[in-house]
């Protein structure tokens, strides 16, 4: 018999790799073929970190490409999510100015300060409701300014990553909610850009483009683009573009979003990204002394959260071990790790030092001995150092999510990525005192592909798009066990923070 479901396309890109995914769905039930598989990261050239974005274009049309060869005229529409607050622009003629910056560059540094003295930091927050990183596109347009002041003079429009790619396949130009909400000059209260800080730091307000929501259906592709990969009558629908909004479009939980939430979530990859969907942002001193943010989420709500170093200690490690010819599979670091003795020293996964340092299993080390702590020695030693200190950040965002929101928050939904690592999840369980639930792994696509499906109309509703992913995708729970040994070392990690 064949097939007859229709297939959404997610083009899916992280900070280390990217995919083409298929999501077939049936009218009751979703799964996921990845079509495409392919590599990204940060390009270093000319002292700068660039993203590579015309061979990240050419795996995308490979993989719809294939996505056509393998699914014909079933595949229905297309969209692409991506990481925040990286850009490009596009000059006369709609020429692309330059490889996209990724938002590790160092161009950066000290910018951020700055940019306090033109507008102070109790000023920026209260416009934008956004945490501070030195990478926020505010600062980094703001360092274009002082640094390269032509080329932003030569801007006529601002496009985000995933804008970047829907321009590509489209001709449109927009941007879409959700990575906007990643500026830093977004009002997320009136959802329009912030013309106080274009002002404020002289920036060009001309660049900005119409915001979209999820779910808007942006057109048909380039007639190009149709002949170079033979999708015909495809749609290219925007889901929430910025990647952790899609994560938690695709969380199995249940229920509108309240004021007071009895779960938040933690979408777990390169950065843990922790906090709750709500209806609406929460911007007063507190969130703002706790360097919380207030993004846009799917339907309209605000994700209350945090962003949290993540599996990027691990992968750093991972990779200077295999320059140093030591080729170290996830499931090997893990069992070193588990081998290894229990507490002894602890990082803050978010100090400086561990933003993109040359060799992170040596920043870890040199960090311990700074702070007085022993030095972790060996493989299992330094990864257990990183993921136990990853699950004690967790519970001081936990307690900093709950006080923000009057909340009791009884259930942590892990998605993405970082749900494989169950070492991980049960030091969370174990760290938080709190019942975790994992899954599903592709948290992403499958947030990206049921935006499009409830574009389509064969969902009414985002509830009914996650009673479609409860429906579809197994998930593994963990309860906590030995808290005792963690509150004594949550009480020594709170000295590091």
């Amino acid at each position: 018999m064949t097939d007859s479901s229709k297939v959404y396309l997610a083009v899916d890109l992280g900070a280390s790799s990217g995919r083409v995914v298929a999501g077939i769905f049936d009218g009751r039930r979703l799964r996921l073929e990845e079509v495409h598989r392919f590599e990204n990261g940060a390009i270093r050239a000319n002292d700068r970190m660039y993203w590579d974005l015309l061979a990240l274009w050419q795996n995308i049309t490979d993989g719809l490409r294939a996505s056509a060869d393998r699914y014909g005229k079933r595949v229905s529409s297309v969209g692409v999510d991506t990481w925040g607050v990286d850009y490009g622009l596009l000059g006369a003629g709609d020429e692309l100015l330059g490889n996209p910056y990724c938002y590790r560059d160092a161009r950066t540094n000290q910018v951020m300060e700055q940019a306090f003295e033109i507008v102070s930091r109790e000023g920026i927050f209260a416009e934008t409701g956004l945490q501070f990183m030195q990478f926020n596109t505010l600062f980094q347009l703001f360092a274009m300014k002082q640094q390269n002041p032509k080329l932003l003079d030569s801007a006529e429009s601002f496009l985000m990553m995933p804008d970047l790619f829907h321009w590509l396949l489209t001709g449109e130009k927009a941007n879409e909610f959700t990575n906007a909400s990643t500026t830093q000059f977004h009002n997320p209260t009136e959802n329009a850009w912030s013309d106080l800080l274009f002002e404020k730091f002289d920036l060009p307000k001309k660049i900005l483009g119409t915001l979209l929501a999820p779910g808007t259906r942006l057109g048909g592709l380039r007639s190009s683009v149709a002949e170079a990969t033979g999708l015909q009558d495809v749609s290219v629908v925007l889901p929430g573009t910025h990647d952790t909004a899609s994560a938690v479009m695709a969380v199995p939980a249940s229920g509108a979003p309240t004021e007071n939430p009895n779960w938040c979530y933690i979408s777990s990859g390169t950065w843990s990204l922790m906090g709750a969907e709500i209806p609406a942002p929460v911007i007063n001193d507190r969130c703002r002394e706790f360097n919380f943010t207030n993004e846009g989420g799917v339907g309209g709500t605000t994700r209350l959260l945090k962003n949290i170093g993540g599996l990027w200690l691990v992968q750093e490690c991972r990779r200077i071990w295999k320059q140093e010819g030591r080729e170290l599979g996830w499931s090997e670091l893990v069992d070193r790790a588990s081998a290894s003795p229990a507490l002894p020293s602890l990082i803050n996964p978010d100090a400086a030092e561990f933003i993109a340092p040359t060799n992170m299993p040596q920043a870890i080390q040199e960090y311990c001995r700074a702070t007085g702590q022993p030095s972790p020695e060996g493989v299992g030693e330094i990864i257990r150092c990183a993921l136990e200190s990853l699950a004690l950040r967790y519970r001081m965002v936990l307690n900093w999510t709950q006080e923000l929101t009057d909340s009791d928050i009884n259930t942590i939904h892990i998605v993405g990525g970082g749900t494989q690592n169950q070492l991980l999840c049960q030091m969370a369980a174990d760290a938080c005192k709190c019942r975790v639930v994992a899954g599903p792994i592709e948290a992403t696509a499958i947030g990206n592909v049921m935006m499009q499906v409830v574009s389509s109309g064969e969902v009414s509703s985002i509830e009914q798009a996650r009673e479609v992913v409860r429906n579809s995708f197994d998930v593994q729970e963990y309860t906590p066990q030995q808290t005792q040994r963690w509150d004594e070392a949550f009480t020594r990690f709170q000295k590091l923070v």
